[in-house]
């Protein structure tokens, strides 16, 4: 159904929801909305333009907002096409989940139950409602960023036929990686962007190592009441994997202090943690975090927690203190706000062991649908190995290895679309 459509300066857009089943197994049950924002050149609107759905990093991250012009990509995107921005299910405008949805389960296993229907395999049967019943049943293309890559696989695997091309960016999952496998390929790989930082700012050894022995001692409070532990500061590393990461997170502890001897956090430090860290706008990439690697191959059992205890410059006490990336940790449930009405639904997700599988390896290794991806080399979120041994194992898929860009490249520049558009044009150009 068209809500609305109108016109902001360079783009016209057109909103959408959807009514879709919760449990697509079950289609005459419980129903969601899921929300689609159509964008496109103003001076285009009437054309038959080729359609790109966009499939959003996370999980539980929303579709950019065309706001400026957007990601640097969305302005190449809209000389060619009609762009898609998908809400995926429980993100955005698309039946959001946050904490008082949660707090109206019964117990944990009921709120597992419920987040059990927001993994890639409902987005994926989402994308072909939409595309049959709003967009007339064309084939598409799709960029994927980051954890939209893992949706890809998945859209291979479970309906190719409405794909017309794909383009991964810092994506690949690896198919038959567990959690396990996951993360202790990814401690090694924070530590070396920990170690990069430190060259980078060597003053800043000393004085992140102050800002913990400060929170150590006393009780230092966010402005929402949380408290800040050293091990909530360590989270403030999840940037380091971005082109400014560094940047961001120096001229954050620039400002901690308020007074020259430093014994006062500066309002501004403590404001600026709490956002980094509370999950407000985004609590689904943590509650689902560890849930996207969980297939046929059992719990995963809070595997950043357990394998964290094999890299012991992890550990609180360190110093220079090393700052965590990507990881959720079952504490951050019972410290974070934001985050304690998920707990006991995440418990029991750590614990299930029945996921059905995400991929089919047998569809892939045979799949015709042009791909093209991007692997970042020194990607501090997705191992570029297993990245490089997915490329191999699905048919059809070729590979660009760059060193250029952080994880988020495609969104800071629009050489990264445009040259994976180029590789699929080279190979004959998407299917009609």
């Amino acid at each position: 159904m068209l809500v609305s459509e109108y016109t902001i300066p360079g783009v016209l857009v057109r909103d959408h929801f959807v009514d879709v089943p919760l449990d697509w197994k079950k289609p005459d049950g419980a129903s969601i909305k899921v929300f689609a924002r159509e964008v496109c050149d103003p001076a285009r609107k009437q054309e038959k333009l080729p359609v790109l759905l966009f499939l959003q990093g996370g999980p539980g991250g929303k579709s950019p907002r065309p706001v400026g012009g957007g990601p640097s990509w969305l302005g190449e995107a809209l000389k060619n096409y009609r762009v898609v921005l998908l809400d995926q299910r429980g993100t955005g405008k698309s039946t959001r989940i946050e904490s008082a949805t949660m707090a109206g389960f019964a117990n944990g296993k009921a709120g597992a139950d419920y987040l059990s229907h927001f993994r890639a395999d409902s987005i994926i049967a989402d994308c072909e409602h939409l595309r049959k019943t709003v967009f007339g049943g064309v084939r598409w293309e799709t960029l994927g960023q980051s954890y939209g890559g893992f949706l890809t696989l998945t859209y291979l695997s479970q309906a190719p036929e409405g794909l017309a091309a794909c383009y991964v960016t810092g994506g690949l999952a690896g198919l038959s990686a567990t959690a396990d496998d996951v993360y202790r390929r990814t401690y090694p790989r924070v530590a070396g962007k920990n170690r990069e930082y430190y060259q980078r700012y060597p003053a800043d050894r000393d004085r992140i190592a102050r800002i913990a022995a400060c929170i150590a001692a006393d009780d230092v409070r966010l402005p929402d009441g949380d408290r800040l532990t050293v091990r909530r500061l360590q989270t403030i590393g999840i940037d380091f994997g971005m082109a400014p990461g560094y940047e961001n997170v120096h001229w954050l502890v620039d400002e901690a202090f308020s007074d020259p001897e430093e014994t006062r956090f500066s309002d501004a430090f403590l404001a600026s943690v709490m956002s980094l860290t509370s999950y407000d706008g985004n609590p689904m990439f943590a509650a689902l975090q560890e849930s996207i690697y969980g297939q046929d191959n059992g719990a995963t059992s809070w595997a950043a927690e357990r394998i964290r205890s094999e890299f012991a410059e992890f550990g609180e006490e360190g110093r220079p203190l090393y700052l965590t990336g990507e990881m959720m940790y079952p504490w951050m449930f019972e410290e974070i706000r934001s985050l304690r009405p998920f707990r006991d639904a995440v418990e029991a997700l750590a614990r299930y062991d029945g996921f059905e599988p995400l991929y089919d390896p047998a569809r892939l290794v045979s799949n015709e649908i042009p791909v093209a991806a991007a692997v970042y080399f020194d990607d501090m979120y997705v191992d570029a190995e297993l990245s490089l041994a997915t490329a191999g194992d699905v048919g059809n898929v070729r590979a660009w290895v760059t060193n250029e860009f952080e994880h988020d490249g495609v969104r800071q520049s629009p050489a990264v679309f445009t040259r994976l558009r180029q590789m699929v044009r080279e190979r004959g150009g998407p299917l009609g």
